[in-house]
């Protein structure tokens, strides 16, 4: 029996590889012919690797086209800078650090890590499925709107069978198996900018960061861009070239879904938050991936400041990501639609023909998507989650930011329905090491430690 690692084959990357060409204005199409006509196959749709595995000169093959693509420049690269201060230049609102950043009690953050909790909770059950799945899954048993927790009591097989639960989550993370909070990437990767922050400080360098993940990361707990950089890492690619060398997932959501702890230790200062954010990004992503790490730091922060509501901090997110960069037109195209149309349903239809061409991981749609969800629920933390859940895609990742968000504006762990942290039993399963069956309520006071930290 062979073991496929998902990720990180040649003949699944090219596949990914080439529709990243096609999105960012590349012309793949000579290189596209070449590897269909040896026999190449398209990426994997929803999985992370293709069964079987490719002959050893198809391999080699792919490995080569990989190369020759990466040799070949986007044309939006102009608008859509990596380094730090293209970004700067590009942003013509950016953001003036703050010196009297105002405090943020234990309370709030306690309440941030379980609306981050809860909303990937919601989502895993349902991570993959299509939203017609998702829809039908919730309405056979009575829960569309979305609500609450998805459930399989009541549903019938023949929808079971047309759209299983993610067979990982559904054990841990449907409402009749919930038993405090499972492990998930999402929640891992907080955790690792926690040990991170505490280890090195706010100067970190990208390169902390990866000796960190070196050093308490299991391999086998990453994915996309994360394992590809993992892999590169190992095979002695320094950062930040470990986002770019055979990295078709560089555009994907990864990086967004490490940005929070910037943001939270960072209230009111969006900016620090973002350029915090940024550092870490560079492990991993790069363009619109990285965006999305400053996007959700630097909106986090303004509502861990106290001072904003849920619309004042998708503003200050846009305000750090480069205007005519893809990133803020999924953004602004999220909220318009959002303001456009009083059924959420409807707002996740426009979304998902605009964006559908994406990958379900990649950061665009997502991004739109959890914008769309938080303008649309004006703040309300159910609201907020179910409508980032009910979007499709990325469900457990979306859930998670839009749970985060909305547990900072409420403020206080009582504030948030109990239907939502009463099963998480202030307990967090997970693999990094020194967190096990942590509570949230110990979580919120390191991440307190941190904010204060000068």
């Amino acid at each position: 029996m062979t073991v496929r690692v998902t990720w990180v084959q040649p003949e699944d990357l090219i596949g990914h590889e080439l529709r990243q060409a096609a999105e960012d204005g590349r012309d793949a199409r000579e290189i596209e012919r070449r590897w269909y006509a040896a026999g190449g196959a398209p990426a994997p749709e929803r999985a992370g690797a293709s069964k079987p595995s490719a002959p050893p000169a198809l391999r080699a093959l792919a490995g080569r086209l990989l190369d020759e693509l990466a040799r070949s420049a986007s044309p939006l690269a102009v608008d859509e800078p990596t380094d730090l201060a293209g970004i700067r230049a590009a942003c013509p609102h950016w953001p003036t650090p703050r010196r009297d950043p105002p405090p943020v009690g234990a309370a709030r953050l306690e309440a941030a890590w379980l609306g981050r909790a809860a909303g990937c909770l919601l989502g895993k059950p349902v991570e993959k499925l299509p939203l017609a799945g998702i829809r039908a899954l919730a309405r056979a048993t009575g829960n569309w709107p979305l609500t609450t927790w998805f459930t399989a009591r009541g549903l019938p097989a023949e929808l079971a069978a047309a759209y299983p639960w993610n067979r990982r989550s559904a054990s841990t993370s449907l409402a009749e198996n919930i038993d405090g909070m499972p492990e998930d990437d999402d929640l891992n990767h907080p955790l690792l900018t926690l040990l991170l922050i505490q280890r090195y400080g706010r100067s970190f360098s990208t390169a902390d960061l990866a000796r960190l993940w070196l050093d308490e990361l299991p391999a086998g707990r990453t994915f996309t861009a994360e394992r590809v950089a993992y892999r590169n890492l190992l095979d002695g690619v320094e950062p930040p070239d470990t986002a770019r060398y055979r990295n078709p997932f560089r555009e994907w959501i990864g990086a967004q879904i490490r940005a929070d702890v910037h943001g939270w230790t960072h209230p009111g200062d969006p900016v620090a938050a973002a350029e915090q954010a940024h550092r870490d990004a560079l492990l991993t992503h790069t363009g619109n991936g990285v965006y999305g790490a400053m996007f959700t730091a630097a909106a986090l922060a303004e509502a861990a400041g106290g001072e904003a509501d849920v619309h004042g901090a998708l503003a200050a997110g846009l305000r750090v990501v480069p205007p005519r960069s893809r990133f803020a037109h999924a953004v602004r195209t999220g909220i318009g639609a959002a303001r456009e149309e009083p059924d959420f349903d409807a707002v996740a239809d426009r979304l998902h023909a605009a964006f559908g061409a994406y990958h379900w991981v990649h950061v665009l749609p997502n991004a739109a998507l959890l914008a769309a969800a938080l303008t649309h629920a004006d703040g309300d933390f159910s609201a907020s989650i179910c409508r980032a859940v009910s979007g499709g895609w990325d469900t457990d990742s979306n859930g998670a930011t839009a749970g985060s968000l909305a547990g900072l504006l409420a403020g206080r762990p009582e504030a948030l329905p109990d239907r939502w942290t009463a099963p998480l039993k202030n307990r967090l399963a997970t693999s990094i090491p020194g967190f096990g069956s942590i509570g949230f309520d110990a979580l919120a006071e390191l991440t307190y430690q941190e904010a204060l930290r000068p």
